[in-house]
């Protein structure tokens, strides 16, 4: 009797099914408990406008109020907008997805330490979204600021509900996820090319998310500090208490994860 499609398809599972099903459920289960606790905002409204407004006075004391100039710059710009809206659209989601996956699939030694700064960034992010909301850029007008995603896609993205929160921008985990994902998969690149695109990768995203009025710099900066720390945390407790499958290079591969 031949074996079955299943049994055939798991052959090419780096740890089979169980495995795979194990991390299917930890980041639908950690990635919905993330929207859900995000999407609590509690009439927090005018705190966010207010942490918004104080976010603008310290980048205007710096010098480095740039936001409504690179707005206004790609609202100008009928391509850019576009494109910056498409990627700030799909790219967080669909990039990250595919290269889970193909870190799962192909780099599987590797795929746990990603997966654990996923974990505590995502962790990170809920504390500073109920300490700090923050409105974004786009919900300032009277600044200059346009919501170019909004008339790329057609679709108001100002509402709040139990599962999404407008005012969940600090810190910007776009960007987390990017350089989390970028500098990690640039590592393990082999072409020229492909490093130079994985560490280009959150530099473009910083550029979308400041772009599209959906984040401050500000927001950027401490998503990239939520993306060290998470690292830091992957490397010094995760891989420290199972460097047999936790860490970045855990050696010869052990038989369950």
């Amino acid at each position: 009797m031949p074996p079955s499609p299943i049994a055939v398809a798991g052959r090419y599972l780096p740890r089979g099914w169980v495995d795979l099903g194990r991390q299917i459920l930890l980041f639908c289960g950690a990635y919905w408990l993330y929207r859900l606790v995000r999407g609590q905002v509690d009439g927090r409204v005018t705190t966010a406008f207010e942490n918004a407004r104080h976010i603008v006075d310290f980048e205007r004391a710096l010098g480095l109020f740039v936001e409504p100039a690179v707005n206004s710059w790609a609202a100008t710009q009928e391509w850019v907008a576009d494109i910056t809206s498409w990627l700030y659209v799909n790219s967080h989601f669909a990039i990250t997805t595919v290269a889970l996956a193909w870190l799962y699939l192909r780099r599987n030694e590797r795929f746990y330490f990603v997966r654990n700064m996923f974990m505590v960034a995502m962790g990170i992010a809920l504390v500073g979204y109920m300490v700090f909301p923050t409105a974004p850029p786009r919900f300032l007008p009277e600044l200059g600021f346009t919501d170019s995603v909004a008339a790329f896609t057609g679709v108001d993205t100002d509402s709040s509900n139990v599962l999404f929160n407008p005012f969940a921008a600090v810190p910007s985990m776009h960007v987390a996820f990017a350089i989390m994902l970028g500098l990690p998969m640039a590592s393990m690149a082999r072409r020229a090319w492909a490093r130079m695109l994985w560490r280009a990768y959150p530099l473009m995203v910083t550029f979308v998310v400041v772009a599209t009025g959906n984040h401050w710099w500000f927001d950027a900066v401490l998503g990239a500090l939520t993306a060290g720390l998470s690292a830091l945390a992957a490397q010094s407790l995760f891989a420290r208490a199972r460097p047999e499958v936790w860490a970045w290079d855990p050696g010869p591969r052990p038989a369950r994860a």
